[in-house]
């Protein structure tokens, strides 16, 4: 919905030297020399945190052998897109092959109590007009939005072919057939024309390298395979059987924040450990306004999330145009914007200037944040713990009306780990940090996803082999090699999906919209030419990989300014290469690439591929 927006007024009695030491300072004493490789691969005798499905019987069926035009790897937004642009585009012969018992990728996974949409949904949510959907609120639960996945499924017959609860094990390039062969957990040897790698960012949880995890005798699992026959209750909270439970919680990134208000309302005791607080702004969330969405006219969708991009930390100046969505996302947009406009000649305010009034305004904002937890937590110690010393946008901003002030219920220990870098060890009886052991009956793992571990890790696929035997891990081992961050020269008919080379949008579904509109042209193209393989020419990859290197802005201060996480590769930076949360994106911006590939498209001509 669109309401009147405007700067927000945040502290201006702040010692910013003062503050830039004491960011330094928390930055320091969380730094570990292990980086990503702190954090457990699920394999081997963890594999049951990752691969057991908690909502979906498997049932046994006979092996699928044959061939197919397209499989699309992975059944979430990502996937979702791909099969509904091929659709669009005339491609059939589709097989989509998903680990979960449904579509909705980490919309099916994460069903813990208290899920929603961090970010506008009017945004996030694709298709919204094409599907006639509304949500019914701005952040929308994830009940919800794990139907609207089902409807996509349905409404381009993407059930048809899809293949659920099953795994990929390995995929390799057969020059004989001009095909993938996909091999999978069930036995399935499916010969693939073409594949498109849909796994999502949030696609693999992983657990913190904890010694002892095995030993503990109570009950553990992780947020994103939530034990509803352990907790009682569902998605709306009512967990009744954690009534007589102590209950350790590690983990308070965006996950943790929506779990702690039923937690800390439902178990007889819980400890929440905490490494890095999160930034947690006030939530307004109210339902759709009626009048408001029947008011609407066509194309309203692209509009917002246009719109919200502009306002976004990723663009944050913008003159002549409202903030449509108007929240915790667009705030330092705005500031930003109303500082400039303050100036005495706002046309004159050079790029340093703005930087500067940009980094002030930053300072000012989490600030108020810092002042908002100060209001609302009694205990003084407590509050000071959950304080977010750092830069806005170093950890993913979270908002929530009942976070913080479950720290004042008595059941309720947050448990500060940050001295030792994280939790030191389990026991059978417990968990361990900094040198005292909490008994507690369960622990629940609210540790994230393999985001910027190694890429074999992320891709959770054994083997991924192009021609003469090229591995991808190998391939990209250092650097990514693509034309368009899309495809990659020695894995024809191959296409990616993600944050790799290509537009950055904090509106995630619409870089998948934006990358499946332009693979499903290639794969059309490709048929209507009758082509046998498609893939870049070593100079079409090479030009692009060198304008994105030519382009790219150098964010090293920024990055290595902030505490460890995965936005930053774990304090690392993206300089490490395939380490970079945001892979290595395309500086001039995201609708700019947009435009630059709708170019391409219209020329017609498929430069910088060979087409055989």
């Amino acid at each position: 919905m669109t309401t009147p927006c405007g700067p927000t007024d945040p502290p201006a009695d702040i010692d910013i030297p003062a503050l830039r030491e004491k960011y330094a300072a928390e930055r320091a004493k969380r730094l570990r020399p292990d980086g990503a490789d702190q954090y457990l691969e699920l394999e081997d005798d963890l594999a049951e945190f990752y691969e057991v499905d908690p909502y979906t019987t498997v049932v046994e069926r006979d092996p699928v052998v044959e061939d197919v035009d397209v499989v699309i790897l992975g059944g979430g937004f990502a996937g979702l897109l791909a099969g509904a642009y091929l659709k669009k585009a005339g491609v059939e012969g589709i097989r989509v092959i998903e680990m979960a018992g449904d579509f909705g990728g980490v919309w099916y996974w994460n069903r813990f109590p208290g899920i929603q949409c961090d970010n506008d949904a009017y945004c996030y949510i694709p298709l919204l007009e094409e599907l006639d959907f509304m949500p019914s609120k701005k952040f929308a639960d994830g009940a919800e939005i794990l139907q609207h996945c089902r409807n996509i499924g349905k409404h381009f017959g993407l059930y048809d072919g899809a293949l659920f609860s099953t795994q990929v094990r390995e995929l390799c390039w057969e020059d004989a057939t001009q095909r993938w062969q996909i091999s999978t957990d069930r036995g399935d040897e499916i010969r693939a024309r073409f594949v498109v790698m849909a796994q999502g960012s949030y696609n693999r949880p992983k657990l913190p390298g904890i010694p002892g995890i095995k030993d503990f005798s109570g009950h553990v699992f992780h947020s994103a395979r939530w034990d509803y026959d352990y907790t009682g209750g569902d998605a709306d909270g009512g967990l009744h059987k954690l009534a007589d439970k102590r209950v350790a919680l590690v983990g308070t990134g965006a996950t943790g924040i929506q779990l702690v208000p039923h937690l800390g309302r439902d178990a007889k005791e819980l400890f929440v450990f905490q490494r890095t607080p999160s930034s947690v702004d006030e939530r307004s969330n109210p339902p759709t306004d009626a009048e408001w969405a029947a008011a609407l006219q066509p194309g309203w969708q692209e509009e917002r999330k246009r719109n919200f991009h502009n306002w976004s930390p990723f663009v944050g100046v913008v003159f002549g145009e409202p903030d449509l969505v108007c929240d915790f996302w667009t705030e330092l947009g705005r500031n930003l914007t109303a500082r400039i406009a303050a100036s005495d000649d706002p046309a004159s305010v050079s790029i340093e200037q703005i930087m500067a009034f940009r980094e002030e305004e930053d300072y000012k904002i989490m600030e108020r944040l810092r002042r908002r937890v100060a209001e609302i937590v009694t205990d003084p110690g407590t509050a000071e713990a959950l304080k977010p010393y750092y830069r806005f946008m170093c950890k993913r901003p979270t908002s929530s009306e009942h976070y913080l002030d479950t720290f004042n219920r008595p059941n309720v220990t947050l448990v500060d780990v940050s001295a030792s870098k994280g939790v030191q060890r389990l026991t059978e009886k417990g968990i361990v940090a900094d040198g005292v052991e909490y008994e507690v009956d369960c622990v629940i793992f609210a540790s994230g996803f393999e985001i910027s571990t190694e890429i074999h890790r992320r891709f959770a696929i054994e083997r991924i082999t192009g021609r003469d035997g090229l591995s991808l891990f190998d391939h990209w081992r250092d650097d990514y090699k693509t034309l368009h961050g899309m495809t990659s020269r020695g894995f024809p008919n191959q296409f990616f999906m993600g944050f790799i080379q290509g537009g950055v949008s904090a509106n995630t579904t619409a870089m998948f919209e934006q990358q499946a509109r332009h693979i499903a042209y290639i794969i059309s193209e490709a048929q209507r030419r009758g082509a046998t393989t498609v893939e870049p020419s070593q100079q079409g990859q090479e030009s692009w990989v060198a304008t994105v290197r030519e382009l790219s802005i150098d964010n090293s201060a920024f990055e290595l300014s902030c505490t460890p996480g995965y936005y930053n590769n774990e304090g690392r930076g993206s300089a490490v290469r395939n380490g970079g949360f945001l892979g290595d994106f395309y500086a001039p911006g995201f609708y700019a690439f947009d435009d630059l590939i709708a170019d391409w498209r219209a020329a017609g001509d498929l430069a910088g591929l060979e087409i055989r």
